[in-house]
């Protein structure tokens, strides 16, 4: 005989009802949008193919200054604006104040003074991220907490900022109670105050002796096996610098550039300068772990 729906008798204790049957399905993710403003376009070409490369972001546009980052980012209306500092025309800390009111800013660039750095969060940047000290998920990661208001630093960026807060002198005053027992304990042998580090000048500790201990970036350039001068001038190359630039700010001759440079070719494998940034800034295909 076939089988019949068992029906509940009448005075059987009914289920309970499902607490979550009414609870909305999550409506579907929208990828984070973002516009990359640079004007070297070996960076800018990088930064896209990285990021476009998740699934949860997309680039809507690129810029080449920041006039056009402003009307990218007017139009697009973006997540995100990753935007350099030292750009023709409108320079990126010129454009900063204006893009910040449209979308979260993240500063990312090779400019590192401490200046800059203090300018750029003054104007309402949300992070600053230094070329070569990040990896491709580093920034990433960092893109996706901007968004959420998390702050980002590299930590040559961080170091400037600290430098900046140990130069100044003042401040707001402190909770009652902090600090109010300095004068019992007589000036610090190490000549600090509670304002910071004391040389018997105003200037602050080097840099390098600043570094707060972040962690540094994996990307790993030591297999390149190029020399300190090498290296120097492959950041130059990256940054989009011609020949007769590197030669004036490394102070050597344009022929004594170029032999550089073929020694540079020849260890990274390129025949082009944009191939060999690619390798070196790690936004290559096949590039070991990052960009820089």
């Amino acid at each position: 005989m076939p089988d019949h729906p068992t029906t509940p008798h009448p005075g059987a204790p009914q289920p309970p009802p499902n607490p979550f049957g009414n609870f909305p399905r999550p409506a579907p993710t929208s990828p984070l949008r973002v516009v990359v403003a640079d004007d070297n376009p070996v960076v800018r070409a990088g930064l896209t193919a990285l990021l476009s490369g998740r699934a949860d972001i997309t680039v809507v546009a690129e810029a080449t200054d920041g006039r056009e980052a402003y009307e990218a980012a007017h139009f697009h209306r973006p997540d995100v604006v990753l935007l350099d500092v030292r750009m023709p025309g409108v320079d990126g800390i010129s454009a900063l104040p204006y893009l910040v009111r449209i979308a979260p800013v993240v500063m990312l660039t090779y400019s590192r003074e401490s200046e800059i750095v203090r300018e750029a969060l003054r104007r309402g940047a949300g992070g600053y991220l230094v070329h070569g000290e990040f990896t491709a998920d580093e920034l990433v990661a960092a893109v996706r907490d901007i968004r959420q208001g998390r702050a980002h630093f590299t930590p040559s960026a961080a170091g400037a900022l600290l430098a900046q807060l140990r130069q100044e002198r003042t401040g707001p005053p402190l909770p009652e109670g902090l600090g109010s027992y300095e004068s019992q304990l007589g000036a610090p042998a190490n000549g600090t105050t509670s304002s910071g580090p004391h040389h018997g000048s105003n200037s602050p500790e080097p840099l390098s002796r600043l570094q707060p201990p972040v962690r540094q970036s994996s990307l790993d350039r030591s297999r390149f096996q190029l020399s300190a001068r090498e290296a120097e001038i492959m950041d130059h190359i990256a940054s989009g610098m011609t020949n007769q630039q590197i030669a004036a700010t490394c102070f050597i001759s344009e022929k004594t550039v170029k032999n550089h440079i073929n020694r540079i070719f020849a260890k990274l494998h390129s025949t082009s300068r944009s191939e060999a940034a690619a390798k070196w800034l790690g936004t290559a295909p096949g590039s070991a772990r990052g960009l820089g």
